[in-house]
């Protein structure tokens, strides 16, 4: 349901499409959000068409992208110039990216998992500094950090984890905000960074140096 309209029961607000509209407002770029395409292959292509004949630079998608048995824009792009992947990253493991043609015209789509967090951390993996740098931006990377973790944490081998957390600059500690669940968008909300949980490690002590990205940067 869209933002503001009254819930009835089971179900949800739309939230994946502000979010990802702000966070490309955010990073210097002007955004078009479409909502509720329907879960039916050829619409989705039309909606697709008439964006791309129409001279987008860029197309998002978010959700639909898994291992279910009915991935809509999977079905829809795979064998029209987009790759599907999972990479080894927690959250946000699969992933899509390529160029769509139709007609003369060709635009690069990048297609996001549909978890809200999992979306959000793509973008500020994959597509934020692409989006930057393709813009000519002097500062196209988020500021990084290094930080003392205040909390032990587990993390599975094997995946690189971007975790939601608050940072204290002044005594150089960064805790975690929630858990590392992707569909807890509240927490993420609430974080002023993301800090990285190296992929060859399976838990952090309270001390350990990581890596942190700043996302209140004025950069």
């Amino acid at each position: 349901v869209a933002p503001g309209e009254p819930l009835a029961p089971g179900q949800i607000y739309e939230s994946n499409g502000a979010m990802l509209a702000a966070a490309v407002r955010d990073a210097g770029a002007t955004a078009e959000q479409l909502r509720f395409v329907p879960d039916d292959v050829e619409q989705f292509r039309k909606v697709l068409a008439d964006r791309i004949v129409a001279g987008v630079d860029l197309v998002l998608t978010s959700g639909g992208v898994s291992a279910g048995a009915y991935e809509v824009v999977k079905d829809a792009l795979t064998g029209h110039g987009v790759d599907f992947v999972r990479v080894g990253m927690q959250p946000g493991g699969p992933q899509g990216a390529g160029t769509v043609r139709f007609g003369e015209v060709a635009c690069p789509v990048v297609t996001l998992p549909g978890n809200p967090v999992s979306s959000q951390v793509s973008f500020e993996v994959f597509v934020r500094p692409a989006l930057r740098r393709a813009m000519g931006h002097p500062y196209p990377e988020r500021p990084i950090i290094a930080a003392r973790s205040r909390d032990a944490l587990s993390s599975p081998s094997g995946k690189r984890q971007f975790r939601r957390g608050t940072v204290d600059a002044v005594e150089g500690t960064v805790g975690e905000v929630g858990s590392p669940a992707s569909h807890m968008l509240a927490a993420l909300a609430r974080a002023d960074c993301l800090f990285v949980v190296p992929e060859e490690a399976t838990a952090v002590a309270v001390g350990d140096v990581l890596d942190v990205w700043l996302l209140d940067s004025a950069l």
